[in-house]
């Protein structure tokens, strides 16, 4: 890249971060495209991102496709780079800049927030996303709760049930078979991929085999101790690099 190059690519930069100092988070016009390095928010698929929802309502205008998204819990308005997506469609959001207020010439309409990403996902990297999204850098569940700390002394196994060291250890023998196990959870994220996701401990093994993931219909809040009873599954591989050792599914929780 010549120096030319790199100093009209930090112009563009400061030229934008002094419209949005200038503006106080609001904006007039729409942002320029991401495709001339003007904005370009992160745009990871490993990221946990805003969420993963269906599109409500969607319009394209001035290089940016607009989305409504109902994530469950909330509905969000958000931007990106055009993209072929229609009502109903599933996608997933990965984190972006919010603007409160943001008036869109293009669309003679004003957006009370909105997010501004990289990319608006469909299709499979949707479903990367949204895995992504449930459990942080997936592949070893023990890093969902890393920056955590719970109670978990004192947890005892469920009558007939096994610890989570104990599932790991004998999961070959376990594979397909209903297990029961009594733990804390420690992180819970409903709706991905129609179905709930949770994280249990109880203070067995070690790292890498203190904390087992399961999915379910069922709720639960983090911090309660549950007794969960599921089918034993292993290495599973939802694709993109995203596979579970040990997961237990269809699960039912007991919240206690």
């Amino acid at each position: 890249m010549t120096r030319n190059a790199v100093s009209i690519r930090s112009l563009l930069l400061l030229t934008f971060a002094a419209n949005l100092v200038a503006c106080s988070g609001s904006l007039s016009e729409e942002p320029v495209p991401s495709t001339d390095g003007a904005f370009k928010p992160a745009t990871s698929t490993n990221s946990p991102g805003l969420g993963t929802g269906k599109v409500l309502e969607t319009m394209d205008a001035a290089g940016y496709t607009y989305v409504l998204v109902d994530l469950g819990s909330t509905q969000i308005w958000a931007a990106g780079p055009i993209t072929p997506v229609q009502v109903g469609d599933t996608v997933h959001l990965p984190q972006g800049m919010p603007m409160k207020d943001f008036e869109s010439t293009s669309l003679n309409r004003t957006f009370e927030e909105i997010y501004f990403v990289g990319a608006i996902q469909t299709g499979d990297a949707a479903v990367m996303g949204a895995i992504a999204s449930a459990h942080g850098s997936m592949g070893d569940a023990t890093s969902a709760t890393d920056s955590q700390s719970f109670d978990l002394e004192g947890i005892e196994k469920a009558e007939g049930g096994l610890t989570i060291a104990e599932v790991y250890a004998n999961r070959q023998d376990l594979a397909s078979k209903e297990v029961l196990i009594r733990g804390r959870v420690v992180k819970f994220n409903p709706e991905i991929m129609d179905r709930n996701w949770l994280h249990i401990q109880d203070g067995s093994g070690e790292a890498g085999t203190n904390d087992i993931t399961v999915t379910t219909a069922d709720q639960a809040e983090v911090g309660s101790v549950v007794t969960i009873r599921g089918t034993l599954t292993l290495d599973k591989d939802f694709g993109f690099g995203y596979a579970y050792d040990v997961l237990i599914e269809e699960a039912t929780v007991t919240a206690e």
